[in-house]
C-alpha cells in the first residue's frame, strides 16, 4: 500500500490500536476518518485534527448512517479498517456466561461484517479499495479464559479468507491484521509480555508498506501464534495458556 496516498474509515478507532494505526496512517500522508462511539473521545480526536463519525457497530441503523456520513464527506474512501472488538472472560462452566458470548460474538463478528456489507458496494462501484479486517493471534492459538473470543476472531479470519475469494477481480483487496498482545487498556498489567503499542504500530506500517502488501499482517511476535499447529507446538502451548483460567473467579481459591 502507497500509505502516503489513501483516504481511510477506521471503524472502532477511538483507542488502543486503532487510534494508533489512525495516527500512524495520517503522519504518512492519508486522510482519516475514526469512528466510534464515545463522543468525548470523538471529539478529542477531532481536536488532533481527525474526521469523526458515530457509530456502534452492534446497530445496523447506525452503520448505516455512519457509512453515509461517511461517504458525504469523504466520497473518495478507499481503505475501511474494521478495529471493533471486545474481549471478555468467560466461565464456560456456568451457563451465565452466554450473554458475555453474545456480545463478543454481536460485536466482533457481526460488527465486521455490518461495516464491510455497508461498504462493499462503494469500494466494488469505485473499482479499487482496501478493507483491512483485524483478528488475533488467539484466533490461531486460543486463549481458554476467553473463548468467544478466540472463536470471535477464527470467524473473522475465515470471513476476511471468504471475502478476498469473492472480491477477487474487482480491484478490492482484503488484508487481515494480526495482532499478539499489545500494551493498551492495561494488557500491559495482565502481560508483560505484551507487545509496547509503538514498536506494533511501526512493524505494521513496515509490512502494509510491502509491495505486495501481504494478505496476514504477521508481526513477528505473532508467528508462535499463527505457526502453532504447523510447528507442531500447539498442543503445549495451550495448555500454557490454560494455566490463565485461573482468572476467573471460579477457580480461584
Amino acid at each position: 500500500m502507497d500509505l502516503s496516498n489513501h483516504t481511510a474509515f477506521i471503524a472502532g478507532g477511538t483507542s488502543g490500536i486503532g487510534r494508533e494505526l489512525a495516527r500512524r496512517f495520517a503522519a504518512a500522508g492519508s486522510t482519516v476518518a475514526v469512528g466510534g462511539r464515545s463522543p468525548e473521545t470523538l471529539a478529542e480526536l477531532a481536536e488532533e485534527g481527525f474526521g469523526t463519525i458515530s457509530i456502534d457497530v452492534t446497530s445496523g441503523a447506525s452503520v448505516a448512517a455512519a457509512r453515509d456520513a461517511v461517504l458525504a464527506r469523504y466520497p473518495e474512501l478507499d481503505t475501511v479498517v474494521t478495529m471493533s472488538g471486545v474481549m471478555l472472560l468467560e466461565d464456560l462452566r456456568d451457563p451465565a456466561h452466554f450473554d458475555d458470548a453474545a456480545t463478543t460474538i454481536g460485536t466482533n463478528l457481526l460488527g465486521t461484517i455490518r461495516v464491510i456489507d455497508a461498504f462493499t458496494p462503494h469500494l466494488i462501484r469505485q473499482g479499487a479499495g482496501t478493507f483491512i479486517t483485524v483478528t488475533s493471534g488467539i484466533a490461531f492459538l486460543p486463549f481458554p479464559p476467553m473463548p468467544s473470543y478466540a472463536a470471535s476472531k477464527a470467524a473473522v479470519h475465515a470471513y476476511s479468507e471468504a471475502l478476498r475469494a469473492q472480491l477477487d477481480g474487482t480491484g478490492v483487496d482484503v488484508v487481515e491484521l494480526v495482532p499478539p498482545a499489545v500494551a493498551t487498556a492495561g494488557q500491559d498489567k495482565v502481560n508483560p509480555h505484551a507487545l509496547p503499542l509503538d514498536d506494533f504500530a511501526t512493524e505494521v506500517m513496515d509490512l502494509l508498506s510491502q509491495d505486495p502488501t501481504p494478505h496476514e499482517v504477521l508481526v513477528k511476535k505473532v508467528l508462535v501464534h499463527r505457526w502453532a499447529e504447523r510447528d507442531g507446538t500447539y498442543d503445549d502451548l495451550v495448555a500454557q495458556r490454560s494455566q490463565a483460567l485461573t482468572m476467573l473467579p471460579s477457580r480461584q481459591a
